[in-house]
């Protein structure tokens, strides 16, 4: 493993090319999943499997089928599993393996269980990734916007600390993006001490040390532009497709029609009053001298 320690501006990804800042820069994670996309449909067609299509509900003059899932108001379940399958592509089709000892889960292990010896070499599989996110936002009562914003600075640390998320640290750096994304979107934010209590063995200590590593690391940008949020969202959406995880559909009842119009209402609202909020600070963050505030989370 490569250990590198970074204090300035990334280098040589184009500030342009970020796209956890600018909503015209395409996901690294969309990018590093059609590799595998393109192969698994190469393999269909010589083997003359159905992608499923026939098995998707289409609407229809009569009958308009939807999901729960808007943009607003994402579904948490489908959420949560496009976000870890975006985490498994990052993954497996990483360019290296450099990293930080911060977030080394040898150096600083997340439970007393012995850390396997090929805990460096094994990538995890997706249900894996999926079943430890799911445990952190069941426990906590997470949102599925902020397992989009958790997405968001997980390219933007990757991105701006040219690091890779490997085998050896994915859990630390998903729970160091976890930790920032519940405090900075969620209306009430979970502290560090409450992640103790779901990660058991975990030391405050060791949550605040993480955490600041993460935000000097981004610079201490926790802003998600409203453009990059629906960038994000609907890449997710893409990405679903390509890899058959359907969304649940739903013939729309005149009943869900009103339903769906009051959220968004009630989101347009929401965004208005947070860009008259200043951003909440996090218990660990409040000693780090310089920090920047952000006047709105969607901007």
């Amino acid at each position: 493993m490569e250990c590198r320690k970074r204090a300035g501006p990334h280098l040589h990804l184009a500030l342009e090319s970020n796209p956890s800042d600018h909503a015209r820069a395409s996901t690294i994670f969309l990018n590093k999943s059609q590799t595998d996309v393109r192969d698994k449909r190469k393999s269909n067609h010589i083997n003359h499997v159905s992608p499923g299509l026939l098995s998707k509900k289409y609407s229809s003059c009569s009958t308009i089928f939807i999901d729960d899932s808007t943009v607003s108001q994402p579904n948490l379940k489908s959420t949560i599993k496009c976000v870890t399958l975006a985490i498994y592509y990052h993954i497996k089709n990483r360019d290296s393996d450099r990293s930080l000892d911060i977030f080394d889960e040898k150096m600083h292990p997340l439970s007393r269980e012995q850390v396997p010896d090929d805990y460096s070499r094994t990538d995890p599989e997706h249900k894996l990734i999926y079943r430890f996110v799911r445990t952190l936002f069941s426990a906590a009562q997470l949102t599925a916007e902020c397992a989009i914003v958790t997405l968001v600075y997980l390219e933007r640390l990757l991105t701006y600390a040219e690091l890779d998320i490997c085998p050896s640290n994915w859990k630390r750096i998903v729970l160091g993006a976890i930790l920032l994304a519940s405090k900075v979107w969620d209306d009430q934010a979970v502290w560090n001490v409450d992640y103790c209590q779901i990660l058991k063995d975990i030391t405050v200590e060791d949550m605040n040390e993480m955490e600041r590593h993460f935000l000097e690391l981004l610079q201490f940008n926790i802003n998600v532009p409203a453009s990059v949020y629906a960038k994000y969202y609907f890449d997710l959406r893409s990405l679903a497709d390509d890899n058959n995880l359907s969304f649940p559909l739903e013939p729309l009842s005149n009943e869900r029609a009103q339903k769906l119009e009051a959220i968004s209402r009630l989101c347009e609202d929401k965004y208005k009053d947070l860009s008259r909020v200043a951003m909440r600070r996090s218990f660990s963050a409040d000693n780090l001298v310089g920090i920047r505030r952000s006047n709105a989370v969607l901007s």
